[in-house]
């Protein structure tokens, strides 16, 4: 079938299918003009853009607005105090707007099917250099997972393995489920996930590079607990690899927009 016609006979298909089976994107709402697993517009999936910082630190990478908070070779205080549990960090994009819709959409709503997607955001910003042993979710308590149904970082986890040719293995466990961390300091964020997990019974990283893998980060509390765990084990390396995370830069600019919407300042 030539070309010209093999794509007039995929227009045809989708146009009917979209009048039987009609559907809308679950981030903007827009009706859906092309059949897909994933119940979401191209223009949805293109949204979310790399987070790109002029200050941030070297170690955690946590954007700054400008270099006060660094030292002279560029750390944070949290990393200069020893307090987060990972060698490096990756994540792709600002824990906002269409990103964090997309997010929801995938955790909350169970379209697993954006894994895919996903998984090319993070490739873009692990360093195709860098080498790993094993790749490893961030574990769910059981009680968080039968409720879901699925964890999340674990199909990350597998879309990144597989692009990276590293086996992907579950090998931490949620010991303790932990209260909820919003609104917690970053003291009592770490004191919340003190022995929250342990490494699977039987299993030792001596001497492995390992790649752990989350959706989200905000403070790095969480995933510090969970890479010391991987270091006692063995680990040589812990790289936390993240969809999104929380900027802080957003957080400090919003006060002040809101006081100046109001004549505060």
């Amino acid at each position: 079938m030539p070309d010209g016609a093999f794509r007039a006979a995929k227009k045809v298909f989708c146009d009917l299918f979209q009048l039987v089976f009609p559907d809308e994107c679950r981030v903007c709402g827009q009706s859906l003009k092309e059949v897909s697993r994933i119940p979401v517009c191209r223009r949805c999936l293109r949204e979310p853009a790399p987070l790109i910082a002029e200050y941030y630190c070297v170690a955690c990478r946590t954007p700054f607005l400008n270099r006060f908070p660094l030292d002279e070779s560029g750390r944070c205080a949290l990393c200069r105090l020893g307090l987060t549990g990972f060698d490096a960090v990756y994540s792709y994009g600002s824990y906002e707007g269409a990103l964090r819709k997309l997010v929801h959409v995938f955790k909350y709503q169970g379209v697993r099917t954006l894994a895919r997607p996903f998984g090319d955001f993070l490739a873009c910003v692990l360093p195709r250099e860098e080498r790993f042993d094993l790749v490893t979710p961030m574990p769910l308590h059981w009680r968080r997972r039968w409720q879901r149904g699925f964890n999340q970082a674990d199909l990350l986890a597998r879309e990144i393995a597989r692009r990276w040719n590293v086996p992907a293995r579950s090998v931490v466990r949620r010991i303790r489920a932990t209260s909820p961390q919003a609104g917690l300091t970053n003291a009592k964020r770490r004191a919340n996930m003190r022995g929250a997990f342990s490494v699977k019974r039987g299993v030792r990283l001596d001497g492995m590079r390992v790649l752990l893998v989350d959706d989200v980060l905000t403070t790095g509390a969480t995933a510090s607990a969970c890479a010391r765990v991987l270091k006692r084990a063995g680990a040589a390396h812990v790289a936390l690899l993240a969809l999104a995370r929380t900027d802080r830069r957003t957080m400090s600019i919003q006060p002040l927009a809101e006081a100046a919407g109001s004549g505060k300042v």
